[in-house]
């Protein structure tokens, strides 16, 4: 029988470093440089994977791969990341047991795009369903929130995770997702205040700047620009590949999905923009009476602003920034804060509320991700945890980092190569041991309860007396000099004393990754992670919903005096937990290796790459899987899994499952020297073997299946004769049954036509009898009928010639009339009610009846036509024709106006804000306003005013101020008088002894004259109280001015400037108004 072999032996390089030969370093790093200049990121050591960050996007990740490697054997394919995630998501689906996926490496080595490729294949192949995707949504979105709080760039990664994250995805009896709860540790907080060089802060506050929208911002209070605020760095403010704007549009998108309310996140992006504010905040030194300094707030813009979005009243924060109150027992100590001092509170509270805020984010998003129902959950858990780091300058964070670091690495050395060693003594399986490097001794140096670095470090921090970063050099000097992974320039130790590479004020630890040179400034005030209990209490009186939630020991009803615990010892606890927790589950590893420092594909350093895989023991996690064996299972699982191979174990063994799986793998011939006996356990040493193991149960699968529907077809093709059998007798005896009925039907219906043919003939011969005799008696009657007739003709024929004249002239009098109407009826003319046209009239004698039919049909069309106006066009030509009788054949000007609708209100004086002023003195609706000229009788010329018109009066108003000149009542004016000719000169008459008479009449002067003149009139006609207003119209007239009478005459004859009319002062006594003549 020919084997099929593994995919893993046809790919570039090797793919499973246990099968590499020869094995050494160089040979171990140029196969990893092999697989990655040919984009083959993935390599295998046993059940390890090794990821190199390529860089750049891949087309290894798509629908179609994940659905290449589900339910597939973790050999049977190339390399994949998908693979692992496939066999943990198995392991825990099928065999019940809780999983952990350990990502580790450097920073930027790829640790959080391999914990998101995780989740999603996890996500792409468990269970569907509204609720399942629903939950999968929810834990893949989860992501992008907590990135964008809780990553920044850094000199080694354009997104660094700059906290610690545990997840457990919690799955039910199916494998489907249920929910989960993330757990964070150690966010670096002291990056909020300040970044190193060639660094940002975390993305949050960059992407509020560039994505939020104006309107967004302006409720915030902060501008676009990166320059204004403190606490950000400019340096790299823009990243290559970063969309801040998309990135933030993405975060608001995840925040919905995950189920923040709307109000959530505004409160959430009100705390982000108080942070930018509290960087601007700077203080100044003032010196007090007692000779103290005190520091008081420079510009108070941005604190009066923090205080608004906040809701704290500005006094009490500036208070905290001044003054610390220090409580013992029953005593409080108010003392003042320098300049140094206030900037540390300040720092303070800006680190603590972006941590406590993120902190409240973790909260928020596992009250939403968390599994509702009770039952035991199977749990899959993915950390992502920062790398180890190595910086030019090292301080408590990467303190604490490298620490969480060496923990993992003992649990990968625990459960990986010291376990692989010590199960195969168990077993009593002969091999050469390996010496591999245990790192417990650098953990022991750095959390022991009693002599420990961070023992030391919380003993500094709470000893009474002047404690600094040098008296805690000083005491690790004393305590650590003789560990042999501890070095100090001022350690008892002599060998460091002339070692210039180590300053006076730094301590340098051997990691397992390596020598780390840590600077000691700082490290205390970082593990106090003081807040002024001032500033905490001042939180809390904010009237911000999520403010109160953040600072609960600021509430004075819950003062606590007991000191809280320092960061460090903090993170030991939640180290310790999270190292407990792992060590319950099942481990699967991905160490993922960084190929350069510049961030850039196709590059591979050696030197560094060497140097990640000696600190990450990968060769001799090889050396443990070649000197081992690569696969291990108990008896009865392997026997229960592969018994069908063997007829002698198939289908159950009745003895001891050793006993079965000796018989086995004799029987499929498997070399002695591929596996050994443990006393619990079979060892399968290479991974071809076992994958030859599972394509044989494959085929044997495929056998079994093919024997099962053999027997299965067998038997429904007999149950399905038995039916048939059992169905031809029911069939067949419903069939005779059926053709017995058609049979009495069909003779039934044979008899049922003859004896109709028969009663049709029969009553057919009696209708035909019937018929006849009717026929005769109608004969008989019709042959009366004429003889009676001709009777009666014969009597009266006389007396029908008499009246045979009249008779035939009626009819053809009623005939032509009917064609006359009906001929009027099909040539009717138009509706228009000028149309003149009218049917010529056939017949003379119908002359007056065609005429009185005409001007009934005119009336009749002139009422429809009438009928169609609207109240305003009504009354439009109502005026045109009071108008035409004013001024028909009287006036030259008329005619020229009768095609000019009467607007009226010519300067929409309602709606033009230059005449406001004049609309408001005003108080009646204006019928028409119009701009006229005034003539002065001293010089003939006009002056321009506003004209108006309403009900009760006539106004003049200057047209440049609006101011109201002369206002005349109706009643006051007795009459118009104009010239015959085409000018516009009017004159406005009024009545000698009124009130409006002081200063004479008005001779004006307007382009719409006939229209002034007709609303002039028609509003005499219409008032009861008044008479009609009498229209002079003549060449000649006069008009009283003051105490004089002026004589107005018009001639005929162009003026000397033109075409236009012209007005001169001849004498005292008259003024001659020339009008061009027309054509």
């Amino acid at each position: 029988m020919e084997v099929k072999t593994s995919l893993l032996d046809n790919m570039i390089g090797v793919g499973d470093m246990v099968l590499l030969e020869p094995l050494s370093e160089d040979s171990f790093l140029e196969n990893l440089r092999k697989r990655f200049d040919h984009s083959e990121i993935y390599t295998y050591i046993g059940s390890v994977v090794i990821s190199m960050n390529p860089y750049r996007s891949l087309p290894i990740f798509t629908p179609d791969k994940v659905e290449e490697y589900r339910n597939r054997n973790f050999y049977e394919l190339s390399p994949h990341i998908y693979a692992l995630a496939d066999e943990a998501y198995r392991s825990l689906r099928d065999q019940d047991k809780d999983q952990c996926i350990l990502i580790t490496g450097e920073s930027g080595a790829g640790k959080t795009e391999a914990s998101k490729l995780v989740m999603s294949y996890v996500a792409a192949v468990c269970g569907k369903g509204q609720e399942v995707n629903k939950v999968k949504e929810q834990l893949l979105q989860s992501n992008p929130v907590l990135e964008a709080f809780g990553n920044a760039k850094t000199v080694r990664n354009d997104n660094s995770s700059r906290f610690g994250k545990y997840m457990d995805i919690e799955f039910d009896f199916k494998g489907d997702p249920l929910g989960g709860v993330i757990s964070n540790y150690l966010l670096e907080k002291s990056r909020v205040v300040k970044q190193p060089r060639g660094e940002r802060n975390f993305h949050v506050f960059y992407q509020l700047l560039s994505g939020a929208s104006d309107d967004t911002l302006k409720k915030l209070k902060l501008e676009r620009d990166f320059s204004k605020y403190n606490y950000l760095s400019l340096d790299s403010a823009a990243v290559n590949g970063l969309d801040d704007a998309a990135n933030f549009r993405t975060v608001r998108n995840a925040m919905q999905i995950v189920g923040f309310m709307e109000d959530e996140v505004q409160s959430v992006l009100e705390l982000v923009a108080a942070v930018l504010k509290l960087g601007n905040i700077e203080f100044k030194p003032e010196s007090r009476c007692n000779g103290t300094d005190e520091s008081r707030v420079k510009d108070k813009n941005d604190l009066k602003e923090m205080c608004e979005l906040l809701g704290i009243e500005q006094s009490v924060l500036e208070r905290a920034f001044s003054y610390r109150t220090v409580e013992a027992k029953l005593e409080k100590v108010s003392t003042t804060l320098n300049v140094a001092q206030a900037y540390y509170a300040r720092d303070a509270l800006a680190k603590n509320l972006y941590s406590r805020l993120f902190t409240w984010l973790v909260s928020r998003i596992n009250e939403s991700i968390k599994a509702q129902a009770k039952t035991r959950h199977k749990v899959m858990g993915v950390l992502d945890i920062y790398g180890f780091e190595i910086f030019e300058d090292n301080s408590f964070e990467q303190f604490i980092i490298n620490y969480c670091n060496e923990k993992l690495q003992q649990i990968f050395i625990e459960l990986t190569l010291r376990e692989e060693q010590e199960e195969y003594v168990r077993e009593g399986i002969e091999w050469t041991n390996i010496e591999y490097f245990n790192n417990a001794i650098i953990c022991d140096l750095i959390e022991n309860n009693q002599n420990g670095i961070l023992a030391m470090l919380d003993e500094e921090c709470l000893r009474p007396g002047t404690v600094t970063d040098e008296t805690f050099l000083d005491k690790l000097n004393t305590i650590c000099a003789e560990h042999q992974h501890f070095e100090s320039r001022l350690s008892k130790n002599s060998k460091f004393l002339t070692d210039h590479s180590l300053p006076h004020s730094c301590f340098r630890i051997q990691h397992y990754a390596g020598k780390v040179l840590y600077r000691v400034e700082g490290f205390v005030d970082k593990n106090n992670d003081l807040l002024y209990r001032d500033l905490s209490q001042a939180m809390y009186k904010a009237n911000h919903s999520l403010i109160k939630q953040l600072f609960p020991e600021g509430n004075p009803a819950k003062v606590n005096l007991k000191r809280p615990p320092t960061a460090g010892t903090q993170f030991k606890t939640s180290v310790g937990t999270l190292m407990r927790n792992l060590q319950t589950k099942n481990p699967n590893y991905i160490r993922c290796i960084k190929p350069n420092d510049k961030k850039a594909s196709h590059i591979f350093t050696e030197s560094l790459v060497c140097h990640q895989v000696r600190y990450l023991g990968l060769m001799e996690n090889v050396r443990v899987r070649r000197a081992g064996y690569a696969f291990r299972q108990a008896y009865e699982p392997c026997l229960e899994r592969y018994k069908m191979l063997c007829k002698k174990t198939w289908p159950h063994w009745r003895g001891p499952a050793r006993e079965g799986v000796e018989v086995l793998m004799a029987d499929l011939q498997v070399p002695a020297e591929e596996f050994s006996y443990g006393r619990s356990k079979i060892f399968i040493r290479n991974p071809r073997t076992l994958f030859f193991l599972e394509e044989r149960r494959r085929q044997c699968l495929q056998d079994l299946a093919a024997l099962i529907q053999k027997i299965y077809r067998g038997w429904k093709c007999r149950s399905r004769f038995l039916l048939m059998k059992k169905s031809q007798v029911v069939v067949s005896a419903w069939y005779r049954r059926y053709a017995q009925q058609k049979k009495y039907k069909q003779v039934k219906s044979a008899t049922t036509v003859v004896q109709s043919y028969t009663r049709g003939w029969q009553a057919r011969k009696l209708l035909r009898e019937l018929k006849y005799q009717k026929r005769c008696e109608e004969a008989v009657t019709t042959i009366s009928a004429f003889w009676h007739g001709t009777q009666v003709r014969r009597e009266y024929r006389k007396f029908f010639r008499a009246n045979a004249g009249k008779k035939i002239y009626e009819f053809t009098i009623q005939r032509i009339m009917q064609k006359y109407f009906l001929g009027l009826k099909s040539s009717m003319p138009s509706m228009s009610p000028i149309d003149r046209k009218w049917p010529a009239r056939p017949y003379r004698f119908l002359d007056g009846v065609h005429t009185e039919l005409r001007r009934i049909f005119h009336l009749w069309r002139c009422k429809k036509y009438r009928g169609q106006f609207t109240e305003e066009r009504k009354a439009v030509y109502e005026e045109k024709l009071e108008a035409s009788e004013i001024f028909k054949d009287k006036k030259a000007l008329y005619p020229s106006s009768v095609s000019q609708p009467f607007k009226g209100d010519y300067l929409e004086i309602s709606k033009n804000p230059k005449y406001q002023k004049l609309n408001s003195a005003v108080d009646e609706k204006v019928l028409l306003a119009d701009v006229v000229n005034k003539i002065n009788r001293a010089n003939g010329k006009g002056t321009a005013r506003i004209f108006l018109l309403t009900k009760k009066s006539v106004l003049l108003a200057d047209q440049k101020t609006g101011q109201v000149k002369a206002s005349v009542p109706l009643p006051d004016v007795a009459s118009v008088s104009v010239s015959t000719q085409s000018d516009g000169f009017f004159a406005l008459k009024l009545k000698e002894g009124s009130a409006s008479a002081v200063k004479g009449d008005f001779l004006l002067s307007s382009e719409h004259l006939i229209e002034i003149i007709t609303k002039l009139h028609r509003i005499g006609a219409t008032a009861a109280d008044r008479e009609q207003l009498n229209v002079d119209i003549s060449d000649e007239f006069l008009v009283q001015f003051k105490q004089d009478k002026v004589c107005v005459k018009f001639i005929q004859g162009g003026p000397k400037n033109g075409s236009s009319v012209s007005c001169k002062r001849k004498n005292n006594r008259l003024l001659e108004v020339s009008v061009p003549t027309t054509a």
